[in-house]
Order: C-alpha cells, then structure tokens, then sequence
C-alpha cells in the first residue's frame, strides 16, 4: 500500500541516484561559469529533503496508524540507499575517507542481513536508540562533508564510531534474543 510514509520512504529512493550523480558531476555548475560551491550548496540541498523525508515518514506512521510491512521494508532500505549514494559519491571524490566508508558499508551489509536473518527466525530486534543517533550522526558527518565544512572529517569518524557500537548492540540484543529462543 502507498500511503503518504511509503511515499516519502520512496521518494528518498528515486532521490538517491540524484543525489549520487549531482555529487560526482560539478561540471554541471562550473562548466556553465557557476562557482563549485553551487554544486556542494544543490547536493546538499538534495540530501537535507530526503533526509527530512526520513522523519517525517516515520512520523506520519506513528501519528496517523500507517504502518505496513511495506514501510517497514522501504524505510530503512531508502535510509541505506541515500547515505551511500551520499558516502561512495563523496569518497569517489577524494571528499570522505575510503576506510571510513568502507567500515560503514560493511556493518550495514553485516547487520541487514542480521536482521533478514532475525526476521525468519521470527526475533525482534528493533532499531535502538544508538542506531537511531548513528543515522542522525551519519547524516551530520555528509551534511558537513557535503558542503566541505570544516571538522566534516572528525564527524565522519565520529559516525563510524557510533556505527561500530550500534552494531555491536545489535550483535548482542540478536545472540540474546536467539539464546532465549532456544531456550525455550
């Protein structure tokens, strides 16, 4: 079902290949006699509506009683697909550490398949406080590395810190739900 929350969810997808592109292509603004500074204030202009678009549909699940497996499934994978387009267009651009990607792409990866492997097992293991603070700081670090800010780059770390924890939270709330599963 497309309610409004699907709809946002989506529109932050179809958003991330634009944003990607805009990222890698500043010729469009300096090849037409625009200062490159255009592309970092338009990329980043792009990246703040889709990332609003991720509160606000989470939002409009809750207050209005929208929530459906499909939401469910679009929401986190339209998060993912927005801060990579993000982080793999800033480090094919010298702008973002490859290592820090790396660690990034790689826990998510980690923890999705995790949490597939949750699901079919029939586990909550829901999103935590700390996941949720590793995506608001996440979003920081590429706002700031969007427009080449200083301290972007210690934000970036910062998020690959909060990152590592939030899925070790998720490591152990997954082996502790799984224990007391067969357990019982």
């Amino acid at each position: 079902m497309l309610n409004i929350p699907n709809q946002l969810a989506l529109s932050r997808i179809l958003l991330a290949p634009l944003l990607f592109w805009v990222i890698l292509t500043p010729e469009l603004f300096t090849d037409n006699g625009w200062h490159i500074t255009w592309n970092y204030y338009f990329s980043t202009l792009i990246f703040v509506l889709a990332s609003a678009t991720d509160f606000f549909d989470g939002y409009i699940a809750r207050e209005l009683d929208q929530k459906t497996m499909l939401g469910a499934i679009l929401d986190p994978l339209a998060d993912k697909m927005l801060t990579l387009a993000a982080f793999l267009g800033l480090m094919v651009m010298g702008d973002a550490s490859p290592w820090a990607i790396y660690i990034i792409i790689i826990r998510e990866l980690f923890i999705t398949g995790l949490r597939t492997v949750a699901v079919g097992e029939n586990l909550d293991i829901s999103a935590s406080w700390a996941g949720k603070i590793k995506t608001v700081m996440q979003m920081i670090a590429i706002g700031f590395l969007l427009m080449h800010w200083p301290f972007a780059n210690i934000l970036l770390w910062l998020a690959v810190a909060l990152t590592l924890y939030s899925g070790g939270e998720y490591i152990y709330g997954f082996r502790k739900a799984f224990l007391k599963e067969t357990v019982q």
